[in-house]
């Protein structure tokens, strides 16, 4: 059983991670990719749980490396995503949710090819996009505005993905997810389709 990959786009207040805790019981066993980035960890986040927070100079140095599959900068801090920790996932058949911006999604697609599927999450619109954003109180009223403006950016390329969910409801934004999720668990790779057809053709005895 090989796993696969699900990655989820969207605007900074979408509510992405509400959806997959809500979801977590309905989706089997995944892997939740943990991002490194550069920004300054946020009160209450810890190390290894939210992100693995490095200094711009590890960040680099792992760049330089090959260690991650994606990676871009995001409000001047640096995100990516390491491999090491995807591919122990993948060999075990889980499902690899990813939480990364419209760039990201972008690399993962060209890189894994056919194990992906996607969804972007959205508020129904960009005022409750606002709401949402403000309501929570984590950041400054510059970031908040710096989000907002990206917001705009990031919803142009929703046509890139494969599923849009507006999040207008936390039970109906899960309900969802966890539809995609599954169906997510059911593409085969190109070397699974290519045993498929070989198999076809000539049936093992």
């Amino acid at each position: 059983m090989s796993g696969a990959i699900l990655v989820l786009s969207g605007p900074s207040g979408a509510g992405k991670s509400t959806i997959i805790e809500h979801s977590s019981n309905q989706i089997g066993e995944y892997y939740f990719s943990i991002s490194t980035t550069t920004r300054e960890p946020r009160v209450g986040e810890e190390d290894g749980v939210d992100y693995y927070f490095v200094s711009k100079e590890e960040f680099e140095d792992g760049i330089r490396a090959g260690e991650f599959l994606e990676y871009a900068i995001v409000h001047g801090n640096y995100y990516g995503t390491s491999l090491k920790p995807v591919n122990e996932a993948l060999s075990m058949g889980k499902l690899v949710v990813f939480d990364i911006d419209v760039q990201g999604h972008r690399l993962v697609r060209t890189k894994m090819g056919r194990l992906v599927t996607s969804a972007f999450i959205t508020p129904p619109t960009l005022d409750e996009l606002k709401k949402r954003l403000y309501a929570r109180s984590t950041d400054a009223v510059e970031i908040i505005e710096k989000r907002i403006q990206n917001a705009k950016e990031e919803i142009k390329a929703i046509d890139e993905f494969d599923f849009v969910i507006i999040n207008d409801t936390i039970e109906k934004a899960s309900a969802q997810f966890t539809t995609i999720a599954n169906a997510a668990r059911l593409k085969l790779s190109e070397k699974e389709l290519k045993k498929l057809i070989d198999d076809w053709e000539n049936p093992p005895i």
